[in-house]
């Protein structure tokens, strides 16, 4: 139905301006509820849609993981959404979306696809506690279109590692040992609750201490605050913290913008950022670079996470 690769240069161009476009889709008519809610995925994750090809089941899969489908020699996990949210429709989900997280490809069934949305990321917000909680943190932002639509962008990184352990293994801190210097603080920032977790288990294997962010702006203002303290005090920010983890794709500040308006704070020299993320293109690297990170790392691999850390925290003086 739609490839979305050949867009790739031209969507992480999009990302560096603190925008984004949105895939929006619906998981049918819930039963219970009598609403058909709109979904969205960010389109740069989506590599096409197509209608559900034939599936091989398999056993022993958790029950929302319909089996694999073969898609152009690889096999690949189809993940029923509906299912998994714990929507009860009266119709089968007949869209396949096959997206790629971390260099992961997964397919989602869904209802429906609808369009394409052009977002600002001031206007997709953080969900009241209230929706969150009714959709058990798997709802990580919400934002409203113009025709009045609510629109409820997925943690998709919790449906793989609830579905598949994506990110979750023990073996995965194998090896990472504590930094050698004492009294080094981080501070990072991260929309996804799964992301966040496993971050903090990095951290705590090192011995780092940390300061959480849910947001770039949320870090900014934390950021600012940091440097006031540090100000009133006669001392420099880096006595507080000693490097700065950012996630890309966060609602109200990216990561893209929030390591380009460090970068252009004097205050923050000492400071290293580093950029944590699930976007696994050579194109966001690049980009990340274009506005001073200083290293790029590709989200659930802490080891690599702690090596890079090393680098800038290990002889911290």
């Amino acid at each position: 139905m739609a490839n979305f690769i050949k867009s790739v240069d031209d969507r992480t161009r999009l990302a560096g301006t603190n925008r984004l476009e949105v895939l929006l889709f619906s998981l049918g008519k819930d039963l219970d509820t009598g609403r058909n809610e709109t979904f969205g995925v960010n389109v740069f994750k989506v590599r096409e849609v197509m209608l559900v090809p034939n599936i091989t089941h398999a056993p022993d899969m958790p029950a929302s993981v319909e089996g694999m489908v073969s898609l152009r020699g690889s096999m690949i996990p189809v993940i029923n959404l509906p299912k998994f949210c714990g929507v009860r429709t009266e119709q089968e989900p007949g869209i396949l979306i096959i997206t790629e997280y971390n260099k992961h490809v997964q397919g989602f069934l869904v209802h429906a696809v609808d369009t394409i949305e052009r977002l600002a990321w001031q206007d997709v917000k953080v969900p009241p506690p209230m929706m969150s909680q009714q959709h058990g943190g798997l709802v990580t932002a919400v934002t409203e279109l113009k025709d009045g639509r609510l629109v409820m962008i997925m943690d998709v990184e919790m449906v793989l590692s609830q579905t598949s352990g994506f990110g979750q293994s023990e073996s995965l801190f194998d090896g990472i040992q504590p930094v050698q210097k004492r009294d080094v603080t981080l501070l990072f920032a991260d929309d996804s609750a799964v992301a966040r977790d496993q971050i903090v288990r990095t951290l705590d294997h090192m011995g780092i201490k940390h300061v959480a962010a849910t947001n770039g702006a949320e870090a900014w203002e934390r950021l600012q605050e940091i440097a006031s303290r540090a100000e009133a005090g006669g001392h420099r920010i880096h006595d507080y913290i000693q490097a700065i983890l950012t996630d890309i794709e966060m609602p109200e500040m990216d990561g893209y913008v929030l390591t380009r308006k460090i970068k252009d704070d004097s205050r923050f020299d000492e400071i290293p950022v580093i950029m944590h993320s699930s976007l696994s293109a050579d194109a966001n690297q690049e980009l990340g670079k274009g506005v001073g990170a200083d290293a790029y790392v590709p989200k659930f691999e802490p080891t690599e996470l702690a090596t890079q850390l090393n680098k800038f925290l290990g002889d911290t003086p």
